[in-house]
C-alpha cells in the first residue's frame, strides 16, 4: 500500500512540524464527542476489533499518518459515508499501544485536511485530501487577535493548572508568532462544544476564524473565574466551619473544666437517669438499667457499641413502667359516648357496656380481647376510638393487614443492626400509659413467610393468662400487657386461625339497614362531609328522601363507606355551582341524578314463577337474596346439570337437593318415573361473585319441586337452611345478616332451620317488627308452609 501514499521529507517515527507529511491519500477513522485540532497532542482509544487492519495499513506507511474525522454523537464503529464531514485533522501516530480490546496511540495534530474524493468507501476507509492553507499575509489586525488571545491564554494559566501541560507541547512544535497553529491550539484548549470546534476547523480563512476563537477562548476564562470564585467561597466557608468546630470544642472543655457543664456522655445518662425516677420500673428492669448505664459510662462515644446502648436506655425508659391513666367506669358516659358517635347497632352497644360493667364491678377492665366482625365500612375501628373515649384512656390503632414479620410484634434482638422493639413496646411509649386501649386492625389479614408467623407471636399477647408476662425481644425485659385492652377488627373469621381466635370474644357488627343509614347520614355522615368540604350547611341541604334514594340506588352495601363517597360527590358537584354564582342548593329525590347520574341499582324486583325460589346467604360484604332457578331443559333422558359461580359446599347442596326430592317423589304428590326422563337444569343467576357454604339445600330442594309440580310459590317468601338426605333441615349461621337482606328487598316472610330459633330471638325489635318466620326442623314443614 505504500505506492498509494505519497511521503515528503520526515523520517519514519520522528516529531514533525504541521507544515511537513502532507500526503495526499490518507485512511479516516471517525471520532465522536469533539473534532481533533491541530496543534493538539493527546492519547485517543480505538477498538481493536474494528480498526486492528486500519492501523495496521497506517503503521505500514513511511509518514505514519491518520485523518481523524468528528461525527458528532453518532457511533464511529458503526457510522455510515454520508455521516463524514467535509474537514477533518491529520495527525502523527506515535506510541501505538494494546490493551485488552483497545489500541492506545498518542496523536499530534498536524494540519487540517479537505476531503476530495474518496478511495475506499468502507473499512478501512481511505480518501484523498488537500491541505488548505489561509494567507499568511500579516496585518495589524492579525497581529492585533494573536496578542489578545495569547493574553487571554496567560490569564487562562493560574485559573486551570490544566492548561500547563498543553501549552508545552504546543511550544515543543511550533513558534507562538504563527497564528494559523496559535488559534487552533486555542480552540482545543477550551470546554467548547464539537459542533463548535468542528466550525473552527471548517474556517479556513484566518481573520474570521480567529474572531471565533477569541470569543470562545474569553467565555472560557469567564467559566474559569466563576469556578474559581466558587472553589474559594466553598473553601472560606469550609475553614470558617472548621475554625468553629475547634472553638466549641474548646469552649466545652473550658466549660467542663470550670464545672459549668457536661460531657454528652454524662448529659445523656443523667436524662436517663431522670426518666426512671418518674416511672415504677421493677427489681429487674432497675438492675437491667444499672447494667446497661454503667457499660454506656466506659464506652467511647464513637464506638457503634455506644450508639446500640444508648438506643437501648432510650427505649427502656420511654416505657411507661407502672404508670396507669384512671378509668372513668360510668356507664352512663359510655352510653352517652356510643350514642353520640354511633346510630343503630344497639346490640352492640348493650355487649359493650355489659363489658365495661364487669370492669366498674371489679375496679378496672382488663382480662377480655374484644374481636369486632362485620363487613367493611360497618363502624369497626370507630367503635374501639368510642371505647378508649368512654373509658377515658389513650388510643392506639396499628394495621396487621399483610404482617409477615414476627418482629413486628416481638421485636427484634439487639444483635441486629437498626433494631428495633415490637409494635406494642411502639403503643406504650407513644401513649405515655401502661393500659391504653389497642386496636389490632384487620387481624384476619395476617401473612405468613419465611421471616416468621405473626398470628402465632399474637397467642402470647392476646392470652390475659399469658400477656401479663409479655417478653419483648428487643428489650429482653418482661412487660405487663394485662391492663391494656385488646381490640381486634375482621372482616370473616375464616382466616383466622383457631387458637388465636380462641382467645377473643366475637362481636358481629352485621350492618345497617336503610332506616339506619338515613340516621347515620343525618346525624354524622353529611355534617362531617359539609365540614371538610367548607360548605356552610345553609348553604346546601338535602331532604331524607333523597337520602333514601341514595342509599337504596348507589350504595346498597353493608356499611356506610361507600354512602359517604357518594355524598361527597353531591358536595363536590355542589361546589362548583356554588362558586358559579347560586345562592343555596337543595337536593330532593327529583334532582338528585344530576348529581349522581342514573342509579347503579335499580329497585329489585323479587323473581317469581314455576320453578324460582329466593334464598338468602351471607358474604363477608354482608347478606345478599339470591334467586335459584330450575328448569326442564328437555325429556329425552336422565340428567342434572347445576351453573353459577358456586363453591364445592354449594354444588354439593344441590346434588343433596335433588338425591332427596328423586327419592320422596311421591311424598309431595309426583308420580314415581317423573324424573326418568327429565334433564333438570339449576341456576343461581347472581353474576360472578363466589358462593360457598351450607346454606341452600332447602331453597335448592323447593326450586326443583316447584319446577316438577309446576306450581309457583303462592307469595313472596325467602328461605335459608342446608338440608341432608333424611330431609333434615339444618342450622346455618349469618341469620341477622340474610334477614337484614330479607328487607332490604321488601321480603316480609322467612323460612328458617328450627335450629336458628334461639339466633333469631336475640336479633333487636326493629327486625323482627313486620316480620312473619316459619321455623322448620324437617323438610316437610318447609313444603307445608309453601304449598300445604
Amino acid at each position: 500500500m505504500t505506492d498509494d501514499i505519497q511521503d515528503t521529507d520526515t523520517a519514519q517515527g520522528s516529531l514533525a512540524l504541521p507544515d511537513q507529511l502532507r500526503p495526499q491519500r490518507i485512511y479516516l477513522i471517525p471520532v465522536r464527542h469533539r473534532p481533533f485540532m491541530p496543534g493538539l497532542v493527546q492519547p485517543v482509544m480505538l477498538d481493536k476489533q474494528i480498526w486492528e487492519q486500519t492501523l495496521e495499513r497506517v503503521s505500514q506507511t513511511p509518514h505514519q499518518s491518520l485523518g481523524l474525522v468528528y461525527v458528532g454523537d453518532k457511533d464511529p464503529d458503526t457510522v455510515a459515508l454520508e455521516d463524514f464531514p467535509e474537514y477533518g485533522c491529520l495527525v502523527k501516530v506515535h506510541a501505538l499501544n494494546q490493551e485488552n480490546d483497545q489500541f492506545q496511540l498518542v496523536a499530534q495534530g498536524a494540519s487540517r485536511f479537505r476531503i476530495q474524493g474518496w478511495l475506499n468507501r468502507k473499512r478501512p476507509y481511505m480518501a484523498e485530501v488537500s491541505y488548505p492553507e489561509p494567507r499568511t499575509d500579516a496585518d495589524e489586525t492579525v497581529r492585533a487577535y494573536g496578542m489578545a488571545i495569547i493574553n487571554t491564554i496567560k490569564e487562562l494559566l493560574p485559573l486551570n493548572p490544566l492548561y500547563n501541560e498543553g501549552l508545552r507541547h504546543y511550544l515543543q512544535n511550533f513558534s507562538p508568532s504563527e497564528p494559523s497553529p496559535l488559534t487552533d491550539f486555542a480552540a482545543a484548549l477550551t470546554s467548547a462544544s464539537g459542533k463548535e470546534l468542528q466550525s473552527i476547523l471548517e474556517t479556513v480563512p484566518l481573520k474570521p476564524r480567529m474572531e471565533k476563537v477569541l470569543t470562545l477562548v474569553k467565555k472560557e476564562l469567564e467559566v474559569a473565574r466563576l469556578q474559581n470564585q466558587i472553589s474559594e467561597e466553598v473553601n472560606e466557608k469550609v475553614s470558617r466551619h472548621q475554625r468553629e468546630f475547634f472553638l466549641r470544642e474548646q469552649l466545652k472543655i473550658i466549660q467542663r473544666e470550670l464545672g459549668l457543664s457536661k460531657d454528652d456522655k454524662t448529659a445523656e445518662a443523667d436524662e436517663f437517669r431522670e426518666r426512671m425516677k418518674t416511672l415504677s420500673p421493677t427489681d429487674a428492669v432497675n438492675k437491667r438499667f444499672e447494667d446497661e448505664l454503667q457499660k454506656l459510662s466506659v464506652l467511647e462515644t464513637g464506638s457503634p457499641e455506644y450508639g446500640v446502648t444508648r438506643n437501648y436506655l432510650d427505649w427502656l425508659t420511654s416505657v411507661p413502667w407502672g404508670r396507669y391513666s384512671h378509668d372513668n367506669l360510668d356507664l352512663s358516659h359510655a352510653r352517652e359516648v356510643l350514642t353520640q358517635h354511633h346510630s343503630g347497632l344497639q346490640d352492640v352497644k348493650d355487649r359493650i357496656v355489659e363489658f365495661l360493667a364487669v370492669g366498674a364491678l371489679r375496679g378496672e377492665v382488663k382480662g377480655s380481647i374484644i374481636l369486632l366482625v362485620g363487613p367493611p365500612g360497618v363502624g369497626k375501628t370507630s367503635i374501639g376510638k368510642s371505647i378508649a373515649e368512654a373509658l377515658d384512656r389513650k388510643f392506639y390503632r396499628f394495621s396487621l393487614g399483610g404482617m409477615r414479620d414476627e418482629a413486628e410484634i416481638k421485636g427484634h434482638r439487639r444483635t441486629y443492626i437498626g433494631a428495633m422493639p415490637g409494635k406494642l413496646v411502639q403503643a406504650l411509649k407513644e401513649t405515655g400509659t401502661a393500659n391504653p386501649v389497642i386496636m389490632l386492625d384487620e387481624i384476619d389479614k395476617l401473612g405468613q413467610s419465611f421471616q416468621g408467623d405473626p398470628a402465632s407471636a399474637l397467642l402470647e399477647v392476646l392470652d390475659p393468662e399469658q400477656n401479663q408476662d409479655f417478653l419483648d425481644h428487643y428489650l429482653d425485659e418482661r412487660l405487663d400487657l394485662s391492663h391494656s385492652l385488646f381490640i381486634c377488627t375482621a372482616n370473616t373469621l375464616d382466616s383466622i386461625p383457631g387458637p388465636l381466635l380462641d382467645r377473643m370474644e366475637v362481636i358481629r357488627l352485621s350492618g345497617y339497614i336503610t332506616e339506619e343509614k338515613v340516621d347515620i347520614a343525618r346525624q354524622h355522615l353529611w355534617p362531617r362531609a359539609l365540614e371538610r368540604a367548607g360548605v356552610k350547611p345553609g348553604q346546601l341541604k338535602i331532604s331524607d328522601s333523597a337520602l333514601r334514594q341514595v342509599i337504596e340506588g348507589y350504595a346498597r352495601e353493608a356499611g356506610v363507606r361507600n354512602l359517604e363517597k357518594q355524598l361527597n360527590k353531591i358536595i363536590r358537584k355542589s361546589a362548583v355551582k356554588l362558586l358559579a354564582g347560586e345562592k343555596k342548593l337543595s337536593i330532593s329525590g327529583k334532582n338528585l341524578s344530576e348529581f349522581l347520574g342514573q342509579p347503579y341499582f335499580q329497585t329489585e324486583k323479587t323473581q317469581r314463577g314455576v320453578g324460582v325460589v329466593t334464598g338468602l346467604a351471607w358474604t363477608s360484604m354482608g347478606g345478599a337474596t339470591l334467586s335459584v332457578e330450575a328448569s326442564l331443559v328437555h325429556s329425552k333422558q336422565r340428567g342434572f346439570k347445576l351453573t353459577g359461580q358456586l363453591g364445592d359446599v354449594m354444588k354439593e347442596s344441590a346434588e343433596i337437593a335433588y338425591s332427596y326430592v328423586a327419592s320422596h317423589l311421591q311424598d309431595y304428590g309426583l308420580a314415581e318415573d317423573c324424573l326418568d326422563n327429565a334433564f333438570i337444569h339449576l341456576h343461581v343467576p347472581e353474576g360472578a361473585t363466589p358462593k360457598d357454604g351450607p346454606s341452600a339445600g332447602v331453597t335448592m330442594a323447593s326450586a326443583i319441586l316447584s319446577l316438577l309440580r309446576n306450581k309457583r310459590l303462592p307469595r313472596k317468601v325467602a328461605m335459608t337452611g342446608e338440608l341432608t338426605l333424611t330431609g333434615q333441615v339444618l342450622a346455618v349461621g349469618g341469620i341477622r345478616e340474610k334477614i337484614i337482606a330479607a328487607r332490604r328487598v321488601n321480603i316480609r316472610e322467612v323460612i328458617l332451620p328450627d335450629a336458628c330459633r334461639r339466633d333469631f330471638d336475640e336479633l333487636p325489635d326493629y327486625l323482627k317488627d313486620g316480620l312473619t318466620v316459619h321455623f322448620a326442623s324437617q323438610y316437610s314443614d318447609v313444603f307445608q308452609q309453601l304449598w300445604g
